[in-house]
């Protein structure tokens, strides 16, 4: 079943129990979901692999303004930002822990053959292809950082 399909079930789903925050997340994956369909050069179809990035996108933008409401103590935003991101993450493949992000890193690195800090960039060249989808690139790039020490 396609992630728009999903989408409008969990929207009628949603609409019928009255939740409110579910329908305003659901509502944003689905018009993203029709920007990126419609938008100059599409070929009108989404790959799953899309419907990942796209998911992924949306889940940054609101841990960004998460992020930023916190820091200007706006909890009732905050609030909001948070409810959708739990939605938008029921829809993301299952993030990797840190273990399994520092194992899998650590064979990315020896198969590129890194061995100092200047290295980074063949190695999250590789990992970010790699692990895409299965962990932020935030945390990535601060693992990686910690294993070319």
């Amino acid at each position: 079943m396609s992630l728009e399909t999903n989408i409008n079930a969990e929207i009628k789903t949603a609409m019928l129990g009255k939740k409110e925050a579910d329908l305003r997340a659901l509502r944003a994956i689905k018009a993203a979901i029709l920007l990126a369909k419609t938008a100059e050069g599409s070929t009108g179809e989404l790959t799953e692999a899309d419907e990942s990035k796209l998911l992924q996108k949306l889940a940054k933008q609101r841990k960004d303004s998460l992020e930023i409401f916190r820091q200007q103590n706006r909890e009732d935003l905050a609030k909001k930002e948070e409810e959708e991101l739990e939605v938008i993450e029921r829809f993301l493949p299952k993030q990797m822990t840190e273990d399994e992000l520092r194992v899998a890193l650590a064979d990315i690195i020896a198969s590129v053959g890194a061995s100092s800090p200047a290295d980074m960039g063949k190695v999250m060249g590789a990992a970010t292809k790699q692990l895409a989808g299965k962990a932020d690139g935030k945390a990535i790039s601060a693992m990686v950082k910690e294993l070319l020490k």
